[in-house]
């Protein structure tokens, strides 16, 4: 009898512990993202490390750049510091690889959002932090002017990106025949190009300009008026967490909604006894909205001390003071008939 009941509390030991095991692993399962990035204590981001304007790396060792401040803006809604990153510069063949494996907690590394990135490589897109579209650069002697001059031509082209079946796609339209030059960066592609040994060079328009400010001798090189293509450039998660996602997502909407509101960097203070209800929400003077978010209530307030509003960004890395001096275009606010747009903050 007691050697029954030793097996019997045996069995239900062992039962009881692999119910424990199990709802601790559910519980692990179920845990945000967010969870895990505060608990580390800072954001891991995947970015560009060699594309002037969105990622790269200055002679001083930091990172600068559009992209770079997008990162910063998601760090200081989480923690009320931009510089609570650590930064990954990826590849564009390695960064859907680290987003899927957790080596990143975000990917803000001018990366297109498309059907099949959403589908089936398991990507959830925040919003469009630039709207882009796919171009070609020629060397202005070169006689070439429109994409049906580049027939029998040599075309340098980055793996692992759209740009590759987009410039198929539009040649075979065109029927042009050319050759597609395939490199495993940008960086070689582009030297192939300055080199020679290649006759084009096609990316979005936005890395041709900031590629051609690079070039031993800018002037020389022509970006042609042909656009291939839609670039919706966006930052990504990993697919199948929605409150990471709703985190991310709108740390991009409050910096367009600060441009909105004509908030900035140097007059957040101002606006924190503004007496209008949608600022007091948006800036967290009132209500919970941080709090839905497992954010701090003041995480706008953070955001927008860190890095300025979307215009503000925008400026600094591609404006009219820079080499790019790139035109907003569709990157304006959607009041000024760009579609830069934010859903409401309540």
């Amino acid at each position: 009898m007691r050697k029954s009941l030793f097996a019997l509390l045996s069995v239900l030991l062992v039962f009881s512990v692999v119910l424990a095991g199990c709802s601790e692993k559910k519980t692990e399962e179920t845990k945000s993202h967010l969870e895990v990035v505060k608990k580390r204590g800072k954001l891991v981001g995947g970015v560009n490390a060699d594309i002037p304007g969105f990622g790269y790396v200055a002679t001083d060792g930091s990172y600068t750049g559009m992209d770079i401040d997008i990162t910063k803006a998601i760090a200081a809604a989480i923690f009320g510091d931009p510089n609570a990153v650590e930064y990954r510069p990826l590849s564009a063949e390695e960064r859907f690889i680290a987003v899927q494996t957790g080596e990143v907690d975000v990917l803000a590394r001018n990366t297109t959002h498309t059907t099949s990135r959403d589908a089936s490589v398991g990507l959830a897109f925040a919003p469009v932090t630039f709207y882009d579209g796919q171009g070609m650069m020629v060397r202005e002697d070169s006689g070439i002017k429109t994409l049906k001059d580049l027939q029998g031509t040599r075309i340098a082209v980055e793996s692992g990106t759209t740009t590759e079946l987009n410039l198929a796609d539009q040649m075979r339209k065109l029927g042009v025949t050319y050759e597609p030059v395939v490199f495993d960066s940008q960086d070689a592609a582009i030297a192939a190009y300055e080199q020679g040994s290649v006759d084009a060079f096609t990316t979005d328009r936005s890395g041709l300009v900031s590629r051609r400010s690079t070039l031993a001798n800018p002037e020389e090189h022509f970006i042609l008026s042909d656009v291939l293509s839609k670039e919706p450039l966006a930052p990504s998660v990993k697919d199948g967490d929605s409150k990471w996602v709703g985190v991310v997502s709108w740390t991009v909407y409050a910096l367009i909604q600060a441009e909105e509101y004509g908030i900035t960097q140097g007059n957040v203070d101002t606006f924190m006894d503004s007496e209008d209800p949608e600022i007091r929400r948006f800036l967290g003077v009132e209500g919970d909205l941080g709090e839905q978010l497992g954010l701090p209530k003041d995480f706008v307030v953070q955001i927008i001390k860190a890095v300025g509003n979307y215009g503000e960004v925008y400026d600094r890395h591609l404006g009219p003071d820079t080499v790019f001096d790139l035109e907003r275009g569709p990157n304006e606010l959607w009041t000024n008939g760009g579609l830069m747009y934010s859903p409401p903050f309540r």
